[in-house]
């Protein structure tokens, strides 16, 4: 038996800029670049319970403590479940990767629709609020809303392309000045035992409704927009140092604790203040007043939680390209985005989130009231399916104590599908029928792309594969425009492939024909020249017909030489037929189709 020969081994390529474990995120790292849509939504969630409350009277404000309970009470099944996400399924993808496993290839496609609407709306909300709440501090900001949420967009989109590492790092400060803002709003309020300065307009408040168990499940469901976020560490967890699924875990623990005491706290100030809406300003802007008074403290607590509710974007832009990549892993998006620039960040999915968060944006005129309606419901949609695939999990699997796990998660799973009901029925006139058609249509789309790349696998596989046969070599058509370098280069790559080679010129008259086949003659490349009269001074049809010609008696394989700029942006000033007369030519059956790329010296 001859002995084997090995093969030759690739080259050691060395990491990419933000690669190696030391790029990874860090437990406060994660918290940083994956938790501030979750932490920021204190600065809106509170305020969603009072404006359902209000509704019978500022008197019904005392019930923001009860319900902001009933949310943490949620929120701590959902920090466990999610722990438990994060150990099922360390590669990512929330639950999209639970009902993958789970639950089976519609509920997956359902859970990816939710997850993909909820990053663009997150997008979105934490920009748009971002904008409300400084021309909260500052009125005269408030006709430029727009321009500043998609400034703060753009800004946080570079950000991301720079690398997620990165952008953790710039993150670090403003979440902890925000962190520690809002805690000391609770504490030196409670402190206090009265507010120490009130801020904004006359009390906005008109009641229309009477006290019970509707519009207490109302305000319910709207306070559960402070809950938006807390999957995006389980959807990012490749993105961690290792070991990634304990860091993973802590960051989620850390989340939860953090949120939870700050949902409360400023719900029990909400409670004791009897705070209602005012014309204006935030919730949260009064609270800060009442804490610190109305000077720099209450100023710097609106300027931060303005800078963190823009920031908060980041979860998204951590979370989705990583969803992407799992759907493009699974045929259900074009595979391109599952490719990686030389930063380890998947940039199309990048670039597609800021695209879309930009029309929305620009389509609601950056207010926020007229995305919250479409805002909790696909989060909810995904909550309730990772719940209810754990408890398939569990019971499929049966781990130790696999029983408490799975009634924890079906608890978990009820509380979250009853939030889906009461927000979409409540909501449904006011916007929320966008999402339930758009989720849809998103789940027909990955079902289309899904069966386009099935097809092509189908047939690729099918019928016994053959060693490929020996043809005789045929004709290399080369179509040139000039005796220049260009013409030159492609000439020689041209032989270099094959024994007969033949350029092809296309000159508007015969005159011309027989003025450039005279250069030629003088330059003698030594190559036969086929010279073709357009009198209608068309350059690509030619080309393609005299290619026709050709095929008919042998193998025919084009050579399309063109010009390669040094820049991307010059690109667009390229003559542009060389792709057209590609694209033309592959349409043809048993044509070899080949570019030659010229690469400019200079700029």
């Amino acid at each position: 038996m001859p002995e084997e020969t090995p093969g030759r081994l690739a080259p050691r390529v060395p990491p990419r800029h933000g690669e190696g474990d030391r790029e990874r995120l860090t437990a406060f790292g994660g918290l940083a670049a994956l938790s501030l849509d979750a932490l920021s939504s204190v600065a809106y969630g509170p305020e969603a319970i009072v404006l359902v409350l209000v509704g019978a009277g500022a008197v019904a404000v005392r019930f923001t403590l009860p319900v902001a309970a009933a949310i943490a009470v949620l929120l701590i099944v959902l920090v466990v479940s999610y722990r438990q996400v994060i150990a099922v399924h360390p590669d990512g993808g929330g639950s999209y990767a639970v009902a993958r496993k789970d639950l089976g290839r519609t509920v997956s496609m359902l859970a990816a629709a939710s997850l993909v609407v909820d990053y663009v709306l997150t997008v979105a909300v934490s920009l748009s609020a971002g904008a409300a709440s400084i021309a909260s501090a500052f009125p005269a900001l408030g006709r430029h809303m727009l321009p500043m949420a998609l400034i703060g967009l753009a800004v946080i989109t570079a950000v991301n392309l720079w690398g997620i590492a990165e952008s953790a790092r710039v993150l670090m400060l403003p979440m902890a000045a925000f962190v520690v803002l809002i805690l000391g709003v609770v504490v030196v309020g409670l402190l206090r035992g009265h507010p120490a300065a009130h801020v904004g307009g006359p009390l906005a408040t008109h009641a229309t409704e009477a006290v019970g168990i509707v519009l207490i499940l109302k305000a319910f469901s709207a306070g559960c927009s402070a809950l938006t976020g807390v999957e995006a560490i389980a959807n990012g967890t490749p993105a961690f140092q290792d070991p990634r699924v304990r860091r993973a875990q802590h960051t989620e623990l850390m989340l939860g604790i953090l949120l939870g005491a700050m949902l409360l706290g400023l719900s029990w100030l909400i409670t004791r203040d009897h705070v209602a809406p005012r014309s204006g300003v935030t919730v949260l802007a009064q609270l800060s007043a009442g804490a610190y008074g109305s000077g720099w403290l209450f100023s710097a607590t609106n300027l931060v939680t303005t800078l963190v509710l823009g920031l908060a974007a980041n979860t998204s832009f951590g979370g989705l390209p990583v969803l992407l990549n799992l759907l493009a892993r699974d045929h259900k998006l074009p595979h391109l985005f599952a490719l990686r620039s030389r930063r380890p960040v998947y940039r199309f999915g990048i670039v597609v989130l800021a695209v879309f968060a930009a029309v929305l944006l620009v389509a609601v005129d950056a207010t926020t009231s007229r995305l919250i309606p479409l805002y909790a419901i696909g989060v909810f949609i995904g909550f309730t399916i990772s719940q209810t695939g754990l408890v398939r999990h569990w019971r499929s699997a049966r781990p130790p104590r696999w029983a408490a796990r799975a009634a924890l998660n079906g608890l978990g799973a009820v509380m979250t599908a009853t939030a889906t009901v009461v927000f979409l029925a409540s909501k449904f006139t006011e916007g929320a029928w966008v999402v339930v058609l758009i989720i849809p249509l998103l789940m027909l789309l990955f079902a289309r792309i899904q069966a386009y790349y099935r097809a092509i696998h189908r047939e690729l596989e099918e019928g016994e594969v053959r060693p490929p046969a020996r043809i005789a070599a045929g004709i290399m058509v080369v179509p040139v425009g000039d005796v220049d370098r260009l013409t030159e280069q492609a000439l020689e790559a041209a032989l270099t492939l094959g024994p007969e080679v033949v350029a092809v010129s296309v000159h508007a008259d015969a005159a011309a024909c027989a003025e450039f086949r005279a250069r030629w003659d003088r330059w003698g490349p030594g190559v036969r020249l086929e010279t073709l009269c357009s009198p209608e001074h068309a350059l690509i049809h030619p080309i393609v017909e005299f290619v026709r010609t050709e095929r008919a008696r042998q193998r025919v394989t084009v050579l399309i030489p063109e010009v390669e700029p040094r820049r991307w942006r010059y690109r667009f000033l390229q003559d542009p037929r060389p792709f057209v007369l590609a694209t033309l030519l592959r349409a043809e059956e048993d044509v070899i189709v080949c570019t030659y790329p010229y690469r400019l010296a200079a700029r």
